[in-house]
């Protein structure tokens, strides 16, 4: 069995999600010992550590500190849920092809923060989210999986921001299952699924 360790910051409703759908989650970390997440994964008798990046000097300090406590449960697969830390390359390459995040928008629009009220800003009619592995390059990386949602005359930010995030709930969780069983094929950097499974969803 693939052991999976989660990084979160805040709440981790996508590691809950994940949670949820029976995946063999070792271990929740957290970069802020007041993460709600952490309650919730001690709650389903899932080990949780902290590493507080404030205690740290530098990015490089900090990221090497996680990796010894993360590389401590074992990890096959990294899951970035909510990880509010901008992880440096030599992190990002030590768990190069194991490191999976999602990313509020349809990558490769509208990467980094803020992206529900850039894309109401921009006038999309289609807004969603991405499943990806991680590289160097923020909020790039092969696409694993995506959903997309309609955005309508007059949505707020909150709107779309809730009709995104549950799709967030389903097609992390899939993702991340499509790793745990092999399923995923890397080709000049195009990720496909074995036996033809679609890696998209359009949510009218």
């Amino acid at each position: 069995m693939k052991r999976i360790v989660i990084l979160i910051s805040g709440r981790g409703s996508n590691m809950q999600a994940i949670v949820e759908a029976g995946l063999p989650v070792a271990a929740v970390v957290s970069n802020r010992a007041d993460a709600a997440g952490l309650e919730y994964a001690v709650g389903r008798g899932i080990a949780t550590a902290v590493v507080e990046h404030r205690n740290y000097a530098t990015r490089e300090a900090f990221d090497a500190a996680l990796a010894q406590v993360v590389d401590g449960f074992r990890p096959d697969l990294l899951v970035l849920a909510g990880f509010m830390r901008i992880l440096s390359d030599d992190f990002v390459e030590r768990y190069q092809g194991r490191l999976l995040n999602i990313h509020p928008s349809l990558l490769p629009a509208f990467p980094g923060l803020n992206t529900h009220a850039r894309a109401l800003a921009a006038g999309v009619k289609l807004h969603g989210c991405t499943v990806h592995f991680v590289t160097a390059e923020l909020d790039h990386g092969p696409i694993v999986m995506q959903a997309a949602v309609p955005v309508h005359p007059r949505d707020h930010e909150a709107d779309l921001a809730a009709r995104v995030l549950a799709q967030e709930h389903r097609i992390y969780p899939q993702a991340v299952r499509w790793f745990v069983e092999d399923q995923l094929v890397i080709d000049n950097g195009v990720v496909h699924v074995k036996g033809d499974y679609p890696q998209q969803l359009y949510v009218p």
